[in-house]
């Protein structure tokens, strides 16, 4: 018999998601993973999946999509300094992500709400606009 030490731990990759802070509960955790919106080394995976320290984790959260490195591995939650010990972002994600804000800020800059609504003739406008396809 082998004596499971701290080094040669497994853990679950919905438990290290949970640990690291990426997902307030475990339960939460295990429905994105399920939903297809956690990859693990480039694959669609289990829950259950043990996770190694190397590994690359891609994570879609709303509109932010970020890869990470696994550093450490942990099956507790602390705090969020300790959690973020446990990776890094890589350096293609940074700027990727840096970008997608920038573009979502300019479309909103671009196209901005009206102060109100359109009445009745203008409803009717858009209507015909919409229809004529």
């Amino acid at each position: 018999m082998t004596k499971i030490t701290r080094e040669n731990s497994i853990t679950r990759l919905d438990k290290w998601l949970w640990a690291a802070r990426f997902y307030k509960t475990r339960a939460i955790a295990k429905q994105m993973i399920d939903g297809g919106k956690v990859f693990y080394n480039g694959q669609r995976t289990k829950s259950s999946k043990a996770v190694m320290v190397g590994d690359k984790i891609k994570i879609r959260q709303g509109f932010e999509e970020k890869e990470v490195q696994v550093l450490q591995l942990a099956d507790k939650r602390r705090d969020a300094s300790f959690a973020q010990t446990l990776y890094e972002e890589t350096a293609e994600s940074l700027s990727r992500r840096e970008k997608n804000a920038l573009a979502r800020k300019q479309g909103i800059l671009l196209s901005p709400a009206s102060d109100k609504k359109p009445d009745k003739k203008q409803r009717r406008l858009i209507l015909q606009l919409k229809d004529r396809r």
